[in-house]
């Protein structure tokens, strides 16, 4: 594993680009920086700044190489690289609450942004008139929509949110794709159906992930939960509740193995081998060696800043030392996912190694 540090800013959301050369990540502010790997350091080449909100989701497309960025100014742009520079493109996303979150179809022809707004915007590029187009999928929606998940057919979307629920949509849009065959969440897609709802989540759902297969479904908890929904077993729904700080964000690494981490600053592994058969198998974190050391006031005040304690002697026994906010694949295949990256609200990117 390796550690980097981005400053002392918190680290809202990352994305990385196709071949993992470079990063673009939110210190927790209206601009995404994006670095490039320079040996074993990390160097700022580009700033993007045209949101004027908290930005709240990055997601880099790796075969067109566009980015996507929403915010809390109710904003969502493309960026598209011309002659070395990213130009944005407004989408029109028609929301009256901040942006939550933004992904890539797999396909990359078409993004869905969550919102406060209570509603998905399903976005599509329209050529002729040369700019991005939105859809809502409002139906049954009750709250802010926190995340989202693509099914790799490039239809189906998972949505967790802030009402307790856990919702799996259709996406089809018979503009711009061909009709779907059928999948085992259900064969009639047609736009905004609802294919699974999920009603007592316990919480918020803060981060939801699809198998490589695409045949379960998995999401955490604000009741610090993890669960999974089974479309090969009816839509039967495994609820494991841990005795641990909140999760934030999931993430499968092959077809039976997930990783979640959160509040608790450290990635925990969990395995999923059926109906009733959720269960933790460890912690991912080596615990670090802590020593006692008369520290300088300007360590005092990062620590301060970092930790919100004047503490100086509660260093924790993990790589993080404050919640870890998201997970992104960054090697392997979505089979065998070899390396995963985490960040941190203590300015700090993790790198590391899933041992199958």
């Amino acid at each position: 594993m390796s550690l980097y540090s981005f400053g002392l800013e918190p680290i809202s959301c990352h994305a990385w680009n196709k071949d993992r050369t470079q990063i673009a990540l939110s210190p927790n502010n209206n601009v995404v920086n994006i670095y490039q790997k320079k040996g074993k350091d990390w160097i700022k080449i580009e700033e993007l700044t045209e949101h004027s909100g908290r930005i709240t989701g990055i997601d880099w497309a790796p075969e067109s190489n566009r980015i996507v960025t929403c915010a809390s100014d109710r904003n969502a742009y493309v960026w598209t690289l011309k002659d070395g520079t990213w130009k944005p493109t407004l989408v029109l996303v028609r929301i009256n609450r901040a942006a939550t979150c933004v992904k890539w179809s797999p396909q990359e022809n078409k993004f869905a942004l969550g919102s406060g707004a209570r509603l998905i915007s399903v976005c599509y590029f329209e050529k002729e008139n040369d700019w991005w187009l939105s859809k809502h999928i409002k139906k049954a929606i009750r709250s802010t929509v926190l995340s989202l998940a693509w099914h790799p057919n490039n239809i189906l979307l998972a949505a967790g949110s802030a009402d307790l629920h856990c919702r799996i949509f259709s996406t089809y849009i018979k503009d711009i794709e061909d009709k779907p065959g059928p999948t085992s969440w259900g064969a009639k897609m047609p736009f905004g159906e609802v294919m699974m709802e999920h009603k007592d989540c316990g919480g918020w759902v803060h981060s939801v992930c699809f198998s490589p297969s695409g045949d379960q479904l998995a999401w955490v908890g604000h009741n610090s939960s993890i669960t999974v929904a089974d479309a090969t077993q009816n839509k039967t729904v495994t609820q494991l509740t841990t005795q641990r700080l909140p999760l934030l964000s999931v993430l499968y690494v092959n077809p039976t193995e997930i990783v979640a981490a959160g509040h608790d600053c450290c990635p925990y592994q969990y395995t999923y081998k059926g109906p009733g058969a959720l269960e933790f198998v460890k912690k991912l974190d080596i615990p670090k060696q802590t020593t006692k050391v008369n520290l300088t006031a300007m360590r005092h005040f990062q620590n301060l800043d970092k930790k919100a304690t004047e503490d100086d002697s509660k260093e924790l026994d993990t790589l993080h030392q404050n919640t870890i906010t998201q997970l992104c694949v960054v090697s392997g295949t979505n089979q065998r996912v070899e390396e995963y990256s985490s960040v941190s609200l203590d300015g700090a990117m993790v790198i590391w190694k899933f041992q199958h």
